[in-house]
């Protein structure tokens, strides 16, 4: 009986041994391949811009909250307390507009950027998996991980970027 268990422990090291073996794993520079890709680099100008004009807008806003304040400060001696109230309750009012105009200008960032690069990844994907089929890789992981010890495995990199025509 013990003969067999240590029989079966050996094959069973042998087994796992050969599996590991078996198994073909690439890495990928996905930074690098997104970076080249026409499509990114369009999607990366057309939210600076979108970014940009959103900015522009809120500064505005802020320059004319700005002057108002300004005035308001340097006629506030000048006035009655209840006009100082109605003036620092729309100073308040325009405040709470600008921080509105913020938060809504990062939800939109946010839901445009994820609507512009949701194409850009799965044409990478659908190349990643592409040429993990045809190169036989069982494994595709990210080169520029931080969970790599050691790597000395095929980089995968060259043939996705032919696949895309980079």
């Amino acid at each position: 009986m013990k003969k067999l268990s240590v029989l079966f422990a050996a094959v069973m090291m042998v087994v796992s041994v050969g599996m590991a073996k078996a198994q073909k794993i690439a890495t990928l520079d996905v930074m690098g391949v997104l970076e080249a890709m026409p499509e990114k680099k369009k999607a990366d100008a057309d939210l600076k811009t979108f970014l940009d004009a959103k900015q522009a807008e809120i500064k505005k806003k802020a320059d004319a909250g700005q002057a108002k304040l300004k005035q308001y400060t340097e006629e506030a001696p000048k006035k009655s307390a209840d006009e100082n109230k109605a003036r620092e309750a729309e100073l308040s009012k325009m405040n709470d507009e600008i921080n509105q105009m913020q938060d809504k200008a990062q939800k939109d960032f946010v839901a445009k950027r994820d609507a512009a690069y949701e194409p850009v990844e799965k044409k990478l994907n659908d190349v990643v998996t592409k040429v993990a089929k045809a190169n036989g890789y069982d494994y595709v992981m990210d080169a520029n991980s931080s969970a790599f010890v050691y790597k000395a495995g095929t980089d995968a990199t060259p043939a996705v970027k032919k696949e895309l025509g980079l």
